[in-house]
């Protein structure tokens, strides 16, 4: 049985077999990992991973992809769908024991932004996260400062994780193909915060709107929040563009706007 893939659900399923072998080697599951696949589709990802492990999760949105699931694995009890939304799941639920979760899965371009966000808000439960996102999305991932892929997503993704581009994915590799290379992505969450923000929202706003304004020098971006002695005190040029500031001086910054 097949399903036709839904453009409202942003579905493109992986049907490329040595794709779907990288992906699981890239993940490495082990005996005891406690996996949770977030929109398995039809089940191409969801079968290597279930043969290794034995048991795992599923979150699956797609109400007529539910019965399916159920066929192609009828004869494994070992798999726990849950038909639900990612982004209003609570991941947190499904740990047992205190062993954190490992979070894998195709993610909607629609969607993955805010579901990285969601997720993060999970984070203290979660070991790591392997995703299929669009390239474009992992390269604003990884990128650097001075990187022209650099910004808010950039930024905000320092302060809760580590990055690591794994490999690029080819249109060809799903159905339907989408318009874009897709990449995985490797997400190890912070033990503890690399930086110490005192207010996390003026923090969040201040980075945002500077990418808003990315164009500016920073001394026009802040102007009426703080004055050119300020941020040199802080041992940042005023002169330069929100794309070479570090996860560390947007802190510094907030820190000193938020008192």
């Amino acid at each position: 049985m097949s399903h036709k893939p839904r453009k409202r659900f942003g579905q493109n399923f992986l049907h490329d077999k040595m794709v779907i072998q990288r992906i699981v080697n890239s993940i490495n599951p082990r005996q005891g990992d406690h996996i949770v696949e977030i929109g398995p589709g039809e089940g191409a990802l969801t079968e290597l991973v279930l043969d290794k492990i034995g048991v795992m999760d599923v979150v699956e949105l797609d109400r007529d992809l539910i019965p399916l699931l159920k066929i192609r694995f009828v004869l494994n009890d070992g798999l726990n769908i849950h038909q639900a939304d990612a982004l209003k799941f609570n991941f947190c639920q499904l740990q047992k024991d205190e062993k954190k979760l490992r979070i894998i899965g195709n993610l909607p371009y629609n969607i993955s932004t805010p579901l990285l966000f969601h997720l993060f808000d999970n984070s203290h439960c979660i070991q790591d996260m392997h995703f299929m996102l669009q390239k474009e999305v992992v390269d604003r991932i990884v990128a650097n400062p001075g990187d022209s892929a650099y910004g808010r997503l950039s930024i905000m993704l320092r302060y809760f994780c580590h990055a690591e581009y794994v490999f690029t994915v080819k249109p060809g590799a799903f159905r339907p193909a989408p318009k874009v290379d897709s990449a995985i992505v490797r997400l190890v969450p912070h033990d503890k915060p690399p930086v110490e923000i005192n207010n996390f929202d003026e923090f969040s706003k201040l980075v945002n709107f500077s990418f808003t304004q990315r164009r500016k020098t920073l001394r026009n971006i802040l102007k009426g929040k703080l004055d050119v002695e300020q941020i040199e005190a802080l041992d940042i040029e005023p002169t330069i563009r929100p794309e070479r500031l570090s996860l560390e001086d947007f802190t510094k910054l907030a820190n000193i706007i938020s008192g």
